[in-house]
């Protein structure tokens, strides 16, 4: 997988400064009053750092953002980034200050002068922002390494290594994503998810037999027109003594074509993504297993291939799922919820969990009623729903919570079967859920979270390159830290 930068926290270095080749981000906390080592490198450079300070455009820039000064006078550096960051500052503004430099790294690596209470934070943003994923060819120089230079380097060393752990998780949900399918088969997903026993976590391959004894019959019907075979995959983090677990569950079709529904050819590349929600669980169990989380958390990923075939489910056919019902398949392009719906009925069947989080790439209805800012939010539980809308915001990942009630599931009613897998454009995403609530104990508490607006862009944002974005896996580890940790 894809290794993030580790930085190495040090004192603030005069001559290392002067001495380095690639790009230097300076934070500044007051243009009005700088420090010492800021008055000492304006003076090697001529004062064009204190002309920058002084400038109209350096006061109009908000928290985070910051002016580039290239090839300054009496450095080595290809540039100098002035970058505002009150003492104050949000996470999310510390973040976008260090996205500054990420964004930018080169092989010759970068440093940061920051002498700020979110030093960790800093180099989080830059670290985030600087990963790259392709199979270009020819030679590819590796991004170099990232000083940050502090007053304290061992209280940022010590901040930063919980933060390592996350953005670890978020690189493997990354890495997953972006693999095309020819290579993310659903064997060879099974196969990375079982290197995770290397860090800890128990990890248990359900095959297509097991999974017919057991009567998923939902989820092995989306797989049966695939050469690739259906596997749920359980991962357990056991790190809570006697707790009941959180489960996640999570959406792995690693190539989604509609299968008979067949999609329109263009834009079907990005189907690769379909396996976001699965990716996302799978991230968050990396981050808890390298952080020694004090939580119990079992991670399920139902891993499925959509194709077209002539042993494919068709429209008209009727499956029961595990749970027992009956469900009519309208569409077979509506496949995730059957995945998704076995394998919550085996998740609350097996583990009996205290809370259960499923997320999917589920609607392009989401995408048309939230874009690409946040993802939707559906929930059986007040408190649950607040505690991850909680944690979302405070990791800078965009949530919005969306309606359900009767009249929306009244909708899901079927001629022929208990229900019926897709209703049509009005309200698709909210119809979606549910039929995933359908198959949510009572007594469960559950969210559900679309993320098909927010998993894959098209452009990068603030923390990500274009392409995945690792949504979710920051905000799902703040909120097993904030309320389901011993």
């Amino acid at each position: 997988m894809t290794t993030p930068i580790a930085p190495d926290f040090r004192l603030p270095d005069l001559d290392a400064l002067l001495q380095a080749r690639g790009r230097i981000a300076l934070i500044v906390a007051d243009a009005a009053k700088p420090d010492a080592i800021l008055r000492k490198l304006d003076r090697v450079m001529r004062g064009a750092l204190s002309r920058c300070l002084e400038s109209p455009a350096f006061a109009k820039l908000k928290p985070g953002e910051g002016i580039d000064l290239a090839w300054p006078a009496g450095l080595q550096a290809e540039a100098v980034a002035v970058i505002s960051l009150p003492r104050g500052a949000s996470t999310e503004e510390a973040r976008k200050a260090g996205s500054f430099l990420g964004r930018a790294l080169g092989q010759p690596g970068g440093m940061i002068l920051a002498a700020h209470p979110k030093v960790a934070e800093i180099a989080f943003g830059a670290v985030m922002r600087a990963y790259a994923f392709d199979y270009h060819t020819g030679e590819k120089p590796a991004k170099g390494g990232i000083t940050v230079m502090s007053p304290a380097p061992d209280r940022a060393g010590a901040a930063w290594a919980p933060l390592a752990a996350v953005a670890s998780g978020v690189f493997f949900t990354r890495d997953l994503v972006n693999e095309p399918a020819n290579i993310l088969t659903t064997t060879e997903f099974s196969d990375r998810l079982e290197g995770l026993r290397d860090l800890g976590v128990e990890v248990e391959v359900l095959d297509e037999p097991a999974l017919d004894r057991l009567g998923m019959r939902a989820l092995l019907g989306v797989a049966q027109g695939s050469e690739s075979p259906a596997k749920v995959v359980v991962m357990r983090w056991q790190g809570g003594g006697d707790q009941t677990p959180l489960a996640l569950v999570g959406k792995g079709v690693v190539f989604d074509t509609g299968g008979i529904s067949l999609k329109p050819g263009a834009g079907m590349e990005e189907m690769t993504m379909d396996m976001g929600g699965a990716g996302v669980v799978a991230g968050v169990m990396r981050t808890l297993a390298l952080r020694k989380a004090r939580a119990n958390v079992v991670g399920l990923v139902g891993l499925v291939e959509n194709m077209p075939d002539g042993r494919a489910q068709r429209p008209g056919d009727i499956v029961r799922s595990m749970k027992g019902d009956t469900i009519e398949v309208i569409n077979t392009d509506a496949e995730g919820r059957l995945v998704l719906a076995d394998v919550l009925w085996y998740a609350q069947d097996r583990f009996k969990p205290a809370a259960m989080i499923d997320l999917a790439t589920l609607t392009g209805a989401i995408v048309v009623g939230l874009g690409h800012e946040n993802a939707g939010v559906f929930s059986n539980d007040d408190a649950l729903c607040n505690a991850f809308l909680a944690a979302a915001k405070a990791e800078g990942e965009g949530a919005w919570r969306m309606p359900m009630g009767p009249g929306y599931d009244a909708l899901l009613k079927s001629r022929l079967a208990d229900m019926r897998n897709s209703c049509g454009r009005p309200a698709g995403s909210i119809t979606a859920a549910h039929f995933l609530r359908r198959f949510v104990k009572d007594e469960t508490p559950w969210v559900h979270l679309d993320i098909a607006g927010v998993a894959l862009l098209s452009t990068g944002n603030v923390l990500a390159p274009k392409g995945a974005t690792g949504w979710g896996v920051m905000a799902l580890d703040r909120l097993i830290r904030d309320r389901f940790e011993a």
